[in-house]
């Protein structure tokens, strides 16, 4: 089993920056890869960002160029860089992981909430 703990959310006006973090503990040898993810308005989860255990990276394409997700070097942290932030990046964000490289993510966090507004 593997536990995630997001923090950093909160409230930062637009063109403003948060960094999010994701702490695993528990089984974390078994993770591969970790990612982070929003809710969508119809309450689905959609990608943002994830990274594999070797630093490969995938980003969805309305966050390119302005987040950047990283791994600490125990690889049992995530973060997710968040710059130029805009009206629609408010939702809840969720850290996931995976005990593979590109598979779905098998735990989750509880989420943290982003809210980007003047």
């Amino acid at each position: 089993q593997v536990q995630l703990v997001e923090s950093g959310g909160g409230l930062v006006q637009p063109g403003g920056s948060l960094r999010l973090s994701c702490l695993a503990s528990g089984s974390t040898f078994t993770i591969g890869a970790m990612g982070w993810y929003r809710q969508t308005p119809d309450k689905q989860r959609e990608l943002v960002a994830r990274i594999t255990s070797g630093g490969s990276t995938k980003y969805a394409d309305s966050v390119k160029g302005r987040f950047t997700i990283s791994r600490d070097g125990a690889r049992n942290t995530a973060l997710l860089q968040m710059n130029s932030l805009k009206l629609e990046d408010t939702t809840t964000y969720y850290c996931g992981c995976s005990n593979t490289q590109y598979g779905d993510m098998h735990y989750w966090g509880k989420g943290t909430l982003v809210t980007v507004s003047s």
